[in-house]
């Protein structure tokens, strides 16, 4: 502060007119000026010299996180705002990140922006400004991730009875780890894996989240066996020693879990986000262990009397079974009295049959003696049918001789009708067949051209001819004679049809 006041002394003294009584000294005289630039370097000098090093309880409005990783918000109260800007690398580790609304308190420095000509504190360390802040935020994201589902009942997976290796989420120096390892050799000996991980701090979140999703990942094959439970554990603490597990990546984390998980943070009063996202949360981790494996001599004592249970039943059925069987015993028969009756039984059915039998034969041997009076002999039987075979053979050859004699009669009526109508007895008669060199006859003369050869057919032999050599010959008409009556038309009718048909 006296270096502060020294400043604005040297600053006040060089701007301030001379009180020595010099008053010609006016606007219009020759006094120092500086530029734009040296008056912003003078006074960040003068702001980060003075304020280097402040705590500013306000609330956060418009936080943004640039593409460079630098964060920018502003910090206001009722009145006044003030810009806020966090560096990268100091961004990642702050212990709270600020969301828009929270109220925290900021430590770091003031130092003037010359672009702009403002001021602004450069943010070093966040935190909550008081618990009622933080159980107000908690609060909120409580109410986010509820209304994805994150915290419902039909998410919960059931705790396996008997796990045989369980991983173990928590820092490997810490009293938890020790407690919980010791309660589970003390109950029921398993195969326990530690991730260890800090459980406290700006990266003991994303340690944490890493680690579930870990151990969700491990192959069931793999060479390290796969979790078939998780404890996630830390011991107690304040609310800001726990917010670590109030984180969203881890709350997320724990839900998206495939592996049964319980959670385990703090004390009994204790309740972090990620119980509501457990399948099971545990007051301690000491509880946790205890509800992860069952006590060996418990084990024991229940296979013991689960057993003990068994044989009296087994007694039991054995008892009642005897007793029953002896009832069923005195409710027999004598198996020789059996036997006889059923032999009893038999033999009257056996007589009842016999007797049946012998009616039953004695009527088929009477219908067998009426049929076999019906019955001709067999000598008798074929006198009569040779009797009356030798009667239709004698009948077929009569038959048979006149049917050929009326067939020879008529084939040889035809014959003589058809040897009367032969063409050779037309050529007897004077009539001759003209035919083509093909042998087909010519009926017609215009189917003979002039100058063709012929073949002339008489009733002895056939001769060749060429018709009209010297050219057409006109024939001398012949007059027609007067048909005869009666039998001499039919004649001539008769003289036509058969020279038609040989032309």
């Amino acid at each position: 502060m006296a270096y502060y006041g020294q400043i604005m002394k040297d600053f006040t003294s060089y701007y301030a007119p001379n009180n020595d009584g010099d008053q010609g000294r006016g606007a219009d005289d020759n006094a120092p000026y500086m530029t734009i630039a040296e008056l912003s370097t003078r006074l960040k000098a003068t702001v980060e010299g003075a304020f280097e090093y402040v705590r500013v309880r306000a609330e956060i409005s418009r936080p943004t996180r640039a593409p460079s990783g630098h964060l920018y918000f502003t910090l206001k109260d009722d009145r006044t705002t003030l810009s806020g800007v966090c560096w990268k690398a100091v961004a990642a580790n702050l212990a709270v990140q600020p969301e828009e609304g929270l109220e925290v308190i900021c430590t770091g420095k003031l130092t003037i922006y010359p672009g702009q000509s403002k001021y602004q504190i450069v943010v070093s360390q966040m935190e909550m400004a008081g618990e009622g802040a933080m159980l107000k935020q908690l609060e909120e994201r409580r109410r986010k991730l509820a209304s994805e589902g994150l915290f419902d009942q039909d998410r919960k997976k059931p705790i396996p009875q008997m796990p045989s290796v369980i991983g173990v989420v928590t820092s490997p120096t810490g009293a938890v780890i020790r407690d919980i390892l010791h309660r589970l050799n003390d109950r029921f000996g398993v195969r326990v894996l530690v991730w260890g991980t800090l459980v406290q701090g700006p990266n003991a979140a994303g340690q944490v989240a890493t680690a579930i999703r870990g151990f969700d990942a491990m192959p069931i094959d793999g060479e390290l066996p796969r979790p078939d439970l998780v404890i996630v554990a830390r011991g107690g603490g304040a609310l800001e020693d726990l917010w670590a597990f109030n984180e969203e990546e881890v709350v997320r984390a724990a839900a998206d879990c495939s592996i049964p998980l319980i959670s385990a943070i703090g004390h009994e009063t204790d309740t972090t986000l990620i119980d509501y996202a457990s399948d099971l949360r545990a007051p301690t981790p000491t509880a946790a262990a205890e509800m992860a494996v069952p006590v060996l001599g418990d084990l024991r004592a229940r296979v013991g009397e689960a057993e003990a249970r068994i044989q009296r039943a087994v007694g039991q059925r054995l008892e009642n079974a005897s007793t029953a069987l002896r009832s069923s015993a005195r409710a027999l028969l004598d198996p020789a009295e059996v036997i006889d009756r059923r032999s009893q039984v038999v033999d009257l059915a056996i007589a009842g049959l016999n007797g049946a039998l012998e009616g039953i034969m004695s009527k088929q041997a009477l219908v067998l003696s009426r049929l076999a009076e019906r019955i001709r002999p067999p000598e008798r039987r074929l006198g009569e049918v040779g009797a009356q075979t030798a009667h239709l053979s004698t009948r077929l050859s009569g038959a048979m001789q006149q049917v050929i004699s009326a067939q020879t009669q008529r084939v040889e009526t035809i014959g003589k009708l058809l040897d009367a109508n032969s063409f050779e007895r037309v050529l007897e008669r004077g009539f001759a067949l003209v035919t083509d060199g093909d042998g087909r006859p010519l009926k017609r003369s215009e189917e003979a051209a002039i100058g063709a050869d012929v073949m002339v057919r008489f009733a002895d032999a056939s001769r060749a001819a060429r018709l009209d050599p010297d050219g057409p010959v006109t024939a001398k008409a012949t007059p027609k004679q007067s048909p005869k009556k009666v039998g001499g038309a039919k004649q001539d009718n008769k003289r036509d049809s058969n020279q038609d048909s040989l032309f």
